[in-house]
């Protein structure tokens, strides 16, 4: 069986998130690593619902005041992982620590089951992150998430993929980067050739010309790849 996880609606629910201005080391050259930071240092943010913005507290002398709009996301979601429990700091073909901004409200995410009743989790809630979580952090808060289960039956998948309205998206989570790169683009190719019964040169068109590539969590032990393509290019073809 397949579990799908519909995000209906996120957002914060408090009015300070924290988040760390340290970069990590394992996004710079080994030769910047004397210069960088020796402890990790944490801003806050004021959250507010109703405007819909994250504004730096107390501005940092250099950068001034900045004021953000919220883009809610969950760093941290799966089921249960196939064999052993797998840490919640990493991720792997079941879900986990992804760190995805694109993972907000309006996204469907498919997972693999492997183990009865699938136990399906959620958390780390981000009011705002940029790409990779290089820093360690999103602007963390606690959310208020609103979601919808259904089970497809009969079906089945080696790894987690997902779809919003625009994209539909396959992820790999591993490490190096470009083993996370792989997983990806290959869940890509066995998505468009099962569902949507296209061949090699098609899916090479596609690829060569459309793919995008997004970066997920690239702090934590397994880094996140994404692999997406625009709905649009497949409109004419089932699935």
């Amino acid at each position: 069986d397949i579990l799908a996880v519909h995000f209906d609606k996120m957002a914060p629910n408090r009015k300070i998130g924290r988040a760390s201005v340290t970069v990590a080391s394992n996004v710079v050259c080994q030769s910047y690593l004397s210069e960088m930071p020796k402890d990790r240092i944490i801003y806050e943010w004021e959250l507010d619902i109703d405007k819909w913005t994250a504004t730096l507290i107390n501005p940092d002398p250099d950068l001034g005041g900045i004021v953000l709009p919220l883009s809610p996301l969950l760093g941290c979601f799966g089921v249960s992982p196939k064999d052993e429990g797998i840490p919640a700091t990493t991720a792997s073909t079941h879900g986990g620590n992804m760190d995805y901004n694109g993972f907000g409200a309006g996204v469907t995410v498919y997972f693999p089951v492997f183990v009865k009743g699938a136990l399906f989790f959620l958390g780390d809630g981000h009011a705002v992150q940029g790409d990779g979580e290089i820093t360690g952090m999103g602007i963390e808060s606690s959310f208020d998430v609103q979601f919808t289960v259904k089970v497809i039956k009969g079906k089945s998948i080696d790894n987690l993929r997902a779809e919003n309205d625009e994209y539909i998206m396959t992820v790999g989570n591993a490490r190096p980067l470009d083993l996370a790169l792989q997983i990806a683009t290959t869940d890509m190719i066995r998505w468009l050739k099962s569902d949507y019964k296209l061949k090699d040169n098609a899916i090479g068109v596609l690829l060569g010309q459309c793919i995008q590539y997004d970066v997920g969590n690239f702090f934590d032990p397994a880094y996140t790849m994404i692999c997406k393509l625009r709905k649009k290019w497949l409109i004419n073809f089932s699935r």
